[in-house]
């Protein structure tokens, strides 16, 4: 019988994984898978999913070995994002290495801050019963929404929506989108900037009042000098040039909220209460004072969670592959940071109102404890609480004037197609930090502003996400969650239109008792 010869089995190297071709944007991020004709991606393709186990099977070892290269590839590249080469200039986008503690330092600056502070003056027109309940409601209600933004950063595969307004854009279409959101947005970062300005500055008097004494009372700041100093303070820390580089400061301004709102509360329940106090709501002289008081007070709960404006330009800081999504290690940090922030806001708000009762002053808790326990306290563990103050709303300043800072650039940058020099970034940021000033100059009502700030923008943490979400993911009609979040979403207008009016009300009361009151 004639012998076979034997075949030589041929070994073939693994071959290294091949780099697809993909532009390179400025900071050096890929660029994006292409969707199909019709703009979409099926949810159920993956770039892998070809590369079954039933795949290889009848396969030989080389070629597996190949394949297998390619897949460990393409799930480390993961789903390929369109980058904009812009965004390589802009504040937001300019840098992608951040992480999970990124993300709660950030969410725990923006979360914890002064607007903790005035939640027992809401108490105080609402009650024990109404008040708490109203405080649980918008908590749960906000954490809601906040997940909707998180999961809807990149619900269209290849594609990351980075600014809130680029996502109600996608929702809402782009006319209407930019309509919807623009306003609410710039308006709740300029109009945070300013009240940030107002309690930024009253605390810096105060605490300049608390270490200096009787010395220094010859020739002291006006209180308008001392906003004009937090100012300056504020446009100099302005100068990091993108949100990954402010992390520090960010996590300074969460250690500052959780260690002042513990000592506000702590210090407050521990003296003894005024001995005219009471804890029935604030009566007015009319139903329809009582009524909008009642509604600018609930326009201050809304505030206390304000930073949903913030949640996808945290997000889009994060690297995102297909076996990494930037949606895991955000939404690690929100809980964390939230945890927190229930851990602040609670305590204050409950903590103050039994402290003082309708006592507390409008400014509030922090000018209750000045004006009842300035003498019983000593005067160091007092200095110290107020001076943490001044550092959070440092901090805070800084991550809510970002993305006017980003859109300040993106409008520069679209019009010469080049990134914005140091001298021009400086000016948009100087110029930004002194209007806030003046506008906190002519409009020095924190409380009233708050409750006006929450009304205005409600929509931006209640009612758009839960739109964004139907209209994006396109849940079965009429189904649970389809009336769910449509309820939601109708609920939060109908709140922003009554809590505005409400701040609108108590804006114009203040004015009216500033104008007309003389003291005897």
């Amino acid at each position: 019988m004639e012998e076979r010869p034997e075949m030589e089995l041929i070994s073939i190297p693994a071959t290294p994984r091949a780099s697809t071709p993909e532009t390179q944007t400025p900071s050096g991020q890929r660029s994006p898978r292409q969707l199909g004709k019709e703009g979409k991606s099926s949810s159920a393709w993956t770039p892998t999913s070809f590369i079954s186990p039933r795949f290889l099977s009848p396969i030989g070892t080389p070629m597996k070995r190949v394949l297998i290269n390619m897949k460990g590839y393409l799930e480390e590249v993961g789903h390929l994002t369109k980058l904009n080469p812009q965004d390589a200039w802009l504040p937001i986008t300019e840098s992608r290495n951040g992480n999970a503690h990124y993300a709660a330092f950030h969410n725990l600056n923006a979360g914890v801050g002064f607007q903790a502070l005035v939640l027992p003056v809401a108490f105080a027109f609402l009650g024990w019963s109404w008040g708490i309940l109203s405080l649980t409601i918008a908590y749960c209600w906000q954490l809601y929404t906040l997940w909707i933004l998180v999961q809807l950063h990149e619900a269209v595969p290849g594609k990351r929506y980075n600014r809130y307004v680029e996502l109600a854009e996608a929702a809402f279409g782009e006319r209407l989108g930019v309509w919807l959101a623009l306003f609410p947005t710039v308006y709740l970062s300029a109009g945070t900037a300013t009240a940030l300005i107002l309690i930024g500055g009253e605390t810096m008097k105060l605490f300049f009042q608390i270490v200096c004494g009787p010395l220094c009372s010859s020739n002291p700041l006006t209180t308008v000098e001392w906003y004009l100093v937090f100012t300056s303070l504020c446009i100099v820390l302005s100068q990091l040039p993108n949100l990954n580089s402010i992390a520090g400061l960010s996590l300074i301004g969460a250690v500052t909220a959780i260690t002042y709102s513990t000592m506000v509360w702590v210090l407050s329940v521990s003296q003894q209460r005024p001995p005219p106090i009471s804890y029935e709501p604030l009566s007015m002289p009319s139903f329809t004072a009582s009524a909008f008081s009642v509604m600018n007070a609930l326009g201050i709960v809304a505030f206390a969670f304000r930073g949903h404006n913030l949640v996808l330009e945290i997000q889009a800081t994060m690297p995102s592959t297909f076996k990494h999504p930037a949606h895991v290690p955000m939404w690690r940090g929100a809980k964390v940071a939230y945890f927190f922030i229930a851990m602040c806001l609670f305590p204050v708000a409950i903590g103050g109102f039994w402290a003082y009762g309708n006592l507390m002053p409008s400014g509030g808790i922090l000018n209750a404890l000045y004006a009842f326990h300035s003498h019983d306290i000593p005067r160091g563990l007092l200095a110290i609480t107020f001076l943490l103050v001044v550092f959070n709303c440092l901090s805070s300043f800084q991550i809510y004037s970002m993305p006017v800072f980003d859109s300040f650039e993106a409008s520069y940058t679209s019009r010469t197609n080049r990134p914005c020099s140091i001298w021009v970034r400086s000016g948009f940021r100087v110029f930004y930090g002194f209007v806030n000033f003046f506008i906190g100059v002519a409009l020095p009502f924190l409380s009233s502003l708050a409750g006006l700030l929450g009304g205005l923008t409600l929509p931006v943490t209640f009612a758009y996400p839960c739109f964004m979400w139907v209209l994006i993911k396109k849940p079965t009609k009429y189904s649970f969650n389809w009336y769910f979040n449509w309820i939601l979403g109708w609920l939060g207008i109908a709140f922003s239109l009554a809590f505005s009016i409400g701040g609108i009300w108590s804006i114009v009361n203040s004015g009216l008792k500033l104008k007309f009151f003389k003291p005897n």
